[in-house]
């Protein structure tokens, strides 16, 4: 018999200690090699812990206890496998198998039901319709046991302590009139993202400007091209592909928002690695498309379906979410109408989507119905100024507004043309 000691990964640099998110397994449970144990919360990221060799398991930490990077948290008794593990279902599932059989069958009380309806057959009482009335209970939601079928007013009394969903029931939107309360733990994730953004708020100079985009452009090549784009590409082309081309040839020519201080100095990135903040459960996800800027609108919607899946189900690395240099949000696939987004450091600048609404604008002297996004640039003021915030985001908007700039390096084709 040998014993095999698992210890807490380390889930990245300057990481001490994580938090036991959940057991998947229990003491005594045989389990497999590579078999996932338990998910363990870090500040940046949840990782799993998987078994190292087969065996029984023993578990030395509960659920939501904090341990130390490299301590042990598990054992295994390797003398244990798992073929004695299914033998045992086995036998448990054969010995189910024969009580089954020896138990015998139960006579079924035959019921007569009245195959015709009478007059009276759901209808209440008066006693009884007048406490429907009171509580907003349909006849259609009881059945009568009265006479012909009649609804008695025992039969509304009975159906009212059993729960029935009554109209002040269902007006209370399922707020039940209590005074409970509930206090859960912070998992390590949450602290970490709180730090950060009060952090940003107490660290930075961080200004926002705001703009408003046309979408009428998107729209049409949308409309024009979807049904061809995911037979070619296998994927939905979206709003966050466009926005990503434009913010990158944004960046190009304003690289300071593409730039972050470090301690006196300031470094402007030479290449696009776009933040995609994405809500997951168990808190702000925030992966990175590396070199956006080479990508095509298929390649950037593929990334992001792939990242935004990864943090669905807990499995984003910490890789994936180190190292980038612009971050996107987009509010408006919650229904934000409005919002002044917190910069994601060390970064100096966020870009903010927002709900697409359809407004009268006017348009060549006429008002016109145009589906408008508003857009917000919250940005660093201590490395950005004022002229290249403002000028980045009549960029973006240039380019989604008219798609074509986006090919031609933020210009139109004539513009090229003329040499202007």
């Amino acid at each position: 018999m040998a014993i095999v000691e698992l210890k807490v990964p380390s889930p990245g640099e300057s990481i001490t200690e994580v938090v036991i998110a959940r057991w998947v397994k229990q003491t005594g449970d045989i389990v497999e090699k590579d078999e996932v144990l338990a998910e363990i919360d870090s500040d940046k990221a949840t990782l799993t812990l998987n078994a190292e060799d087969s065996g029984k398991i023993e578990l030395l930490a509960a659920e939501g206890d904090t341990v130390k990077v490299g301590q042990v948290v598990v054992k295994i008794d390797n003398s244990f496998k798992p073929e004695a593990k299914a033998k045992e279902t086995s036998q448990k599932s054969e010995a189910k198998v024969e009580t089954k059989k020896e138990e015998p069958k139960k006579e079924t009380a035959k019921v007569e039901t009245v195959s015709k309806e009478s007059y009276a057959s759901g209808t209440p009482s008066v006693a009884a319709a007048k406490i429907m009335s009171e509580n907003g209970i349909s006849s259609k939601q009881l059945n009568g046991t009265g006479k012909d079928g009649r609804i008695t007013k025992q039969d509304v009394l009975a159906a009212l302590s059993n729960g029935l969903p009554t109209a002040s029931k269902v007006l209370s939107n399922s707020w039940q009139g209590g005074r409970d309360k509930e206090k859960t733990k912070m998992t390590s994730l949450r602290k970490a993202v709180a730090r950060r953004l009060v952090s940003v708020k107490n660290e930075t100079a961080m200004l926002t400007t705001f703009n408003e985009i046309d979408m009428s452009a998107i729209y049409e090549i949308r409309a024009k091209y979807k049904d061809k784009f995911k037979e070619v590409h296998g994927s939905n082309v979206g709003f966050m592909s466009f926005f990503t081309k434009a913010v990158c040839e944004a960046l190009y020519h304003f690289p300071a928002v593409n730039g972050m201080i470090d301690g006196e100095e300031i470094i402007y990135n030479k290449y696009c690695d776009i933040g995609i903040a994405v809500s997951a459960p168990k808190g702000l996800m925030v992966p990175v498309l590396r070199n956006a800027e080479l990508m095509s609108l298929a390649e950037i919607e593929k990334g992001i379906k792939e990242l935004a899946i990864k943090a669905r189900d807990g499995k984003l690395t910490i890789p994936e979410m180190e190292g980038g240099t612009f971050t996107i949000t987009n509010g408006g696939v919650f229904g934000s109408m409005m919002s002044t987004p917190i910069i994601n450091p060390p970064q100096s600048a966020i870009l903010g989507m927002h709900n697409v609404v359809e407004r009268p604008m006017a348009v060549n002297g006429q008002v016109v119905i145009r589906p408008m996004m508003y857009v917000a640039l919250s940005y660093d003021h201590r490395i950005i100024d004022g002229r290249e915030s403002v000028g980045f985001l009549v960029k973006v908007k240039e380019m989604l507004e008219n798609p074509n700039r986006i090919l031609f390096g933020g210009k139109l084709p004539e513009e090229i043309l003329l040499g202007l």
